[in-house]
């Protein structure tokens, strides 16, 4: 097994960490601050410029939760430092998005369009180049916010498996396509 709990998170200068009795830590950096409830038998200790997670027992349920808060404590420290980002693609004719009044306005071939607002800690951005797909550009510090959002966005349509794939991916993902049917003759 990983034993990924026993690595100590490091941070840089950049970052404050904070632990208080009810073992909340905050994590605060140039990007924002992100706060979490860390389980509570679970020993969060902030070491110089490292934080270590200490379970009480080899018990299964305290090894499992050693490695989880190790692993939410490092995505926090890296979204205060470096943030979060994922693209998503719009493919199909007559598919589109832009951004109206702080909103995604998407037409995604329904009879109408699909609007969508981000959460105010999630920035939502499109670039769309004529010719060519939209990308719809999530950003934030909060790694499992920012995949929320994406993966909401990518659920309004999401890619088809029969001709060209259309619909919103993910960029860089791969959507097997099956053949239709053909005509009998």
């Amino acid at each position: 097994m990983a034993r990924i709990g026993n690595n100590p998170v490091p941070f840089g200068d950049e970052v404050s960490v904070s632990v208080d009795e009810q073992n909340v830590v905050t994590v605060e950096g140039p990007k924002g601050t992100l706060t979490e409830q860390i389980a509570p038998e679970m020993t969060v200790e902030v070491d110089n410029d490292h934080l270590v997670v200490r379970r009480p027992t080899d018990q299964k349920r305290h090894r499992s939760l050693h490695g989880l808060s190790r692993s939410l404590l490092k995505n926090m420290v890296e979204g205060v430092t470096e943030g979060y980002e994922k693209e998503l693609k719009i493919i199909g004719v007559g598919y589109r998005a832009q951004m109206s009044n702080g909103a995604l306005e998407l037409a995604l071939g329904y009879s109408h369009p699909i609007f969508f607002l981000p959460p105010s800690n999630v920035s939502v951005s499109v670039d769309s180049n004529r010719g060519q797909d939209d990308i719809i550009t999530v950003e934030g510090v909060d790694k499992e916010l920012v995949g929320q959002v994406a993966a909401k966005i990518r659920s309004l349509r999401p890619p088809s498996s029969y001709g060209e794939g259309k619909g919103v991916r993910y960029v860089g993902e791969d959507v097997t396509t099956k053949a239709g049917k053909t005509a009998a003759r």
